[in-house]
């Protein structure tokens, strides 16, 4: 389970960047530390397979980069995360700096594990909703289910639950999470 250890005060991302390397994952949300374990087997083995059609689909067609954890995004002064699979099309590729990206991604994909699921469903929809993230998906490795949240009007809608997904942000790409469960 995620474990909350914030304080009174804020965190920023120098506050995040103090941080000791101890093989977990930290993210900040709304200025409050998060600390999550290492994710399962079947997570990367869907993370693996995922990202293989993406790179694929993106980065080797020249769109732009393909990014997988750890990276970390900084979407507001308070707000730092490490998605499991982030999407910067080359217009925005000027805002990726060498330690983070700071823009808003086209895409981020999200794994749920049971200590993240919660806050993947809800903390972080919320966060990559009103940071203007085009697209979120919550991949389900073990229900083998994927939503598919777009943003409309600066709002998410379900766009899809299906087993191929086509990209809303490019046109002509889809993903056949056939081949990746």
């Amino acid at each position: 389970m995620s474990t909350l250890t914030g304080s009174i005060q804020k965190l920023r991302y120098e506050d995040y960047a103090k941080i000791p390397e101890d093989g977990q994952r930290h993210e900040i949300i709304d200025g409050v530390h998060f600390v999550n374990p290492s994710p399962s087997t079947q997570h990367q083995h869907v993370s693996k397979r995922l990202q293989y059609q993406l790179y694929t689909k993106i980065e080797l067609a020249g769109l732009g980069v393909l990014y997988n954890a750890p990276i970390d995004v900084q979407l507001s002064e308070f707000d730092i995360v490490q998605p499991d699979l982030v999407i910067v099309l080359n217009e925005n590729i000027r805002r990726i700096t060498p330690t983070k990206i700071k823009v808003a991604p086209h895409l981020v994909v999200e794994i749920l594990s049971p200590s993240t699921s919660g806050n993947d469903r809800t903390l972080k929809k919320v966060l990559y909703e009103r940071s203007g993230v085009w697209e979120y998906w919550i991949v389900d490795p073990f229900e083998q289910q994927v939503e598919q949240w777009v943003l409309r009007d600066g709002k998410y809608i379900l766009a899809t639950r299906s087993d191929v997904i086509q990209l809303t942000f490019v046109s002509g790409i889809d993903v056949d999470f056939e081949t990746v469960w």
